[in-house]
C-alpha cells in the first residue's frame, strides 16, 4: 500500500521528470525558429531547401518525442498507480532513467556530428542499433565511416550503427 508520503513523491517527481523532458526540448524548438527565420532573410531558392532540410530533421525529432512521450506517460502511470507493485514501480522508475539517458545520447551524438562535420543528423538509438539520417545531397562512404567510428567511441560495448543520407 502505498502511504500519502509516496504518493506526493511519486507526483512531484514525475512532474520534475515532465519539466525536465519539456526543458530538454525547448532549446531544440527555439533552434528551429531561429533557424527557420534566418531563411526568410536569404533568397527564396535557397530558403526552400534550408526549411526542408530543417522540415525533414524536425518531423522525425518530433515522431521519436511523441513516440518516446507516450511510453513516458505510460511509465508514469504505473508509478503513481496503487495497484502497482514495488517491483513493476521500480522497473518503470528505471526504464525512464535509461529513455532520459537515451534522449541525452542522441542529442550528445548529433553535437559531435555537427561540430566535427557540420552536418545536420538525426540521432536515434534502439538497444544496441543506433540509426543516423545525415542532410547530405550525396553518399559518401568516408563520411559514412567516419560518423560510425566516431558513434562508437561513445560505447565501450559493439553498437550496431547504420548511416543515411538524405538529400536536403
Amino acid at each position: 500500500m502505498i502511504n500519502k508520503q509516496n504518493l506526493w513523491f511519486l507526483t512531484l517527481f514525475s512532474l520534475i521528470l515532465v519539466l525536465s523532458v519539456y526543458y530538454i526540448t525547448m532549446p531544440n524548438d527555439l533552434l528551429v525558429n531561429n533557424v527557420e527565420s534566418k531563411v526568410q532573410i536569404k533568397s527564396k531558392d535557397k530558403a526552400k531547401t534550408e526549411v526542408k532540410q530543417t522540415n525533414s530533421l524536425v518531423a522525425m525529432r518530433v515522431s521519436l518525442e511523441e513516440e518516446r512521450q507516450e511510453e513516458m506517460v505510460s511509465l508514469q502511470e504505473k508509478l503513481t498507480n496503487e495497484k502497482t507493485t514495488t517491483e513493476e514501480k521500480n522497473n518503470a522508475y528505471e526504464q525512464l532513467k535509461y529513455l532520459n539517458q537515451l534522449q541525452g545520447e542522441e542529442e550528445k551524438i548529433e553535437k559531435q556530428i555537427k561540430e566535427q562535420y557540420k552536418l545536420d543528423s538525426f540521432v536515434k538509438i534502439d538497444d544496441k542499433n543506433i540509426e543516423v539520417v545525415v542532410i547530405k545531397d550525396k553518399h559518401d562512404n568516408s563520411i559514412a565511416n567516419n560518423i560510425m567510428r566516431l558513434v562508437q567511441t561513445n560505447y565501450d560495448d559493439k553498437m550496431y550503427i547504420t548511416v543515411t543520407f538524405k538529400k536536403s
